[in-house]
């Protein structure tokens, strides 16, 4: 555990909260010759950016230049105009535009951060300025032995998303080896090798080592902060803002930390939204205010802390997005917790329903989408279903695909059964006449690769996690050979988009809005960019880490423009 002596007490900039735009922030504000130190009331560091899937969305980085040169400014932008409408933020857009690829070559540049490109879609390609390529990056796998001691105090990975503790490659090459490790004797030998490689450091170190996605982006950045010499204080909660007249002047810190850490320049609030604020969510979500239950997979500190210290101190917030979270399906597996639904639903031979028996919407969307359909179906809950067939050869949720045994998961509770249909649909309590009318009206067309319904497979974005080895269509195939699986699917989020209200760089403003002297907010506790709305893959990333940087370079009185260390006037 580090602790922070006693004549460590003052600082430039202390930043609350240890996710990637807390930490992005206080990486930038050191490299430019302020002090700096980090607080997480957690134990462990990292934040919701180790859980989730390290993805930053950068219109313009050059790491998609190469896959889709002919991508401009301009499109990214009408893009954004098209998909945020009504909550479009002019200056904000243009500021996260301009700085983004900037902020991702410094980072690169200047620690040990780093990135590979990917092939996402945006979200909604077919929408004007959208692409089919080339905005979206990923953290590059890290092995996290070089944080020594500080392993222990970084975030595992959402275990549900592992098998057995180890995370998967970037490039998907663990996963097709793993789904032809029956099938191929390179894929079984590949399988071995990295169990065993897997065990072996379970063995020395307590856990897997070789991680990757966001667990790889936390890792990066607080690795990037030691070297940096910025403390990272775990166990320590910011219980209170000081201030001296109208300015914030640091914090009241309880725990292992107790006592007051004061800020020259400011405090900033990265707590990560409020995804874990009972109360507050509950006044906010239409789907509790209706009754319906939510699980949110997000760490349990994300409970709305820097939501609360902002408006303590003045700060404005409100909740008035027309979709106030990232939301994502998820299921509860018994004894493990929530299981995220990423990659089942585009699969062919997979269609969602409600307890009528009827599908809502094109199950190959966004996680966000799909969590809006079943929001605005009225039901916070849903059946996702599928065939042996299908089942065997992609798993379902937490269920793994051959040779695992589906029978833990039968026994459990967590998957449902029926030798036909019907027997399925009593065994979920879905309307046994709806499913059936649904299935075989979704097979007539499936059969030839169409889903005459919903369109799905119809854009890139929906074929991107799909099976291209599914011809014609990746994301569709009929429902028809049983038994027949089920899995319930239920309301959760990936973070808040509401947030305190702030200037472009980042300094939180009031009800009149006049700036707080001495108060920044970045990642989910700033209001998001994106309107309540979800573009692509990394819309939560790439602005945290982008605002973090301008709200570091801002702090140190660094010209917007500037190249380097230019000082503003």
């Amino acid at each position: 555990m580090e602790r922070l002596k006693e004549d460590g007490r003052v600082c430039d900039v202390l930043v609350i909260g240890s996710g990637a735009g807390g930490l992005a922030t206080a990486i930038t504000a050191k490299k430019y010759g302020l002090s700096v130190i980090v607080v997480e009331k957690e134990p462990v560091f990292g934040g919701t950016t180790a859980f989730s899937g390290g993805v930053l969305w950068i219109p313009g980085n050059r790491h998609g230049r190469a896959n889709n040169p002919a991508d401009t400014r301009e499109a990214a932008r009408r893009y954004l105009k098209a998909e945020t409408g009504n909550w479009f933020q002019e200056e904000a857009v243009d500021a996260f535009l301009d700085a983004g690829p900037k902020m991702l070559d410094w980072f690169e540049a200047e620690t040990d951060v780093k990135f590979v490109p990917t092939l996402y879609p945006d979200y909604h390609p077919a929408v004007e300025g959208g692409a089919e390529v080339g905005r979206s990056v990923l953290a590059a796998p890290f092995d996290t032995r070089s944080l020594g001691a500080n392993l222990k105090r970084l975030r595992p990975p959402l275990s549900t998303i592992t098998f057995m503790g180890m995370m998967f490659n970037s490039s998907n090459a663990d996963i097709k080896h793993f789904f032809n490790v029956t099938k191929s004797t390179a894929s079984f030998a590949y399988v071995v090798k990295r169990l065993a490689a897997h065990a072996g450091e379970v063995v020395r170190y307590g856990r897997g080592v070789q991680v990757t996605s966001g667990n790889a982006l936390a890792a990066r950045l607080v690795k990037s902060c030691f070297d940096l010499g910025i403390p990272i204080l775990t166990e320590a909660p910011a219980l209170h803002l000081t201030k001296d007249g109208g300015r914030v002047t640091g914090a009241k810190i309880g725990g292992r930390e107790a006592g007051t850490i004061m800020a020259r320049r400011a405090v900033v609030l990265a707590c990560g939204g409020y995804a874990q604020d009972l109360a507050r969510r509950a006044g906010v979500y239409v789907h509790l205010k209706a009754g319906a239950a939510h699980f949110s997979p997000v760490p349990e500190g994300n409970s709305g802390d820097g939501i609360r210290l902002g408006e303590e101190a003045g700060g404005a917030f409100d909740a008035e997005f027309p979709q106030a979270a990232a939301w994502m399906p998820v299921s509860r597996v018994p004894g493990k917790g929530l299981f995220p639904h990423l990659l089942d639903r585009y699969k062919p031979g997979m269609i969602a329903v409600l307890s009528n028996g009827r599908r809502f919407t094109n199950e190959s969307e966004s996680y966000h989408d799909v969590g809006a359909a079943m929001i605005a179906a009225g039901e916070a809950s849903a059946w996702l279903i599928c065939d042996h067939r299908a089942i065997r050869k992609y798993g379902l949720g937490h269920a793994k695909p051959a040779p695992m045994p589906l029978t833990p998961w039968l026994r459990s509770g967590y998957l449902k059964t029926g030798r036909t249909l019907a027997d399925l649909a009593r065994a979920c309590g879905i309307d046994t006449a709806g499913l059936e009318a649904t299935v075989a009206g979704f097979n007539r067309g499936a059969r030839q690769g169409r889903d005459e319904q919903f369109h799905r497979g119809e854009t890139a974005f929906n074929r991107y996690l799909a099976d291209p080895d599914n011809r014609p269509n990746p994301c569709v195939a009929p429902v028809e050979q049983g038994p027949f699986y089920a899995v319930k699917l239920e309301m959760g989020d990936l973070g808040t988009f509401d947030g305190l209200k702030t200037t472009v760089p980042g300094e939180v403003l009031d009800r009149q809005g006049h700036v707080i002297a001495g108060l920044y907010a970045v990642g989910n506790d700033r209001a998001s960019i994106m309107g309540g709305n979800y573009p692509g893959a990394g819309i939560t990333l790439g602005p945290a880490m982008t605002f973090g940087w301008i709200a570091g370079r801002h702090l140190a009185g660094i010209a917007p423009g500037a190249a380097n260390g230019e000082v503003a006037a």
